[in-house]
């Protein structure tokens, strides 16, 4: 059911700290930063060959990026995202397996436009994960 990995997001409690690391530092392609109101977030993209990096800052006080800084300071991984096919199909597949949809189990539209849903961390091994329409 699941495609590729299509990113690793990490927290971070300052992004353009966050972008000269991987940009200059490491010498990766780093997108512009783009605030997603909808999803409380101000997220860069950083380019690899097989995947991409996707760098998290709070957009707000309610943002659930604060939340998970509070507890991690320094940042970390937040969530992995996996691309399905059709995500109404995988979305339906998982309830009927017991697995849990985050919010109201609708998806909603991600950072690269496409139809995306959070999966609860405790079923699946303690690691938040997202899926994105491919």
């Amino acid at each position: 059911m699941i495609g590729r990995l299509n990113h690793t997001a990490i927290a971070v409690p300052d992004l353009k700290a966050a972008a000269r690391v991987y940009g200059q530092t490491l010498g990766a392609e780093v997108s512009t930063p783009r605030a997603l109101p909808q999803h409380g977030v101000t997220v860069v993209f950083v380019s690899l060959p097989n995947t991409k990096i996707e760098l998290l800052e709070p957009l707000g006080e309610n943002s659930p990026i604060s939340a998970f800084l509070k507890r991690n300071p320094a940042g970390g991984v937040h969530h992995l995202c996996y691309e399905v096919e059709d995500i109404f199909a995988a979305r339906d597949h998982l309830l009927a397996r017991g697995a849990r949809v985050l919010g109201d189990g609708e998806p909603k539209i991600g950072a690269h436009g496409k139809p995306v849903l959070f999966l609860h961390p405790k079923d699946f091994c303690g690691v938040l994960v997202e899926l994105e329409q491919a």
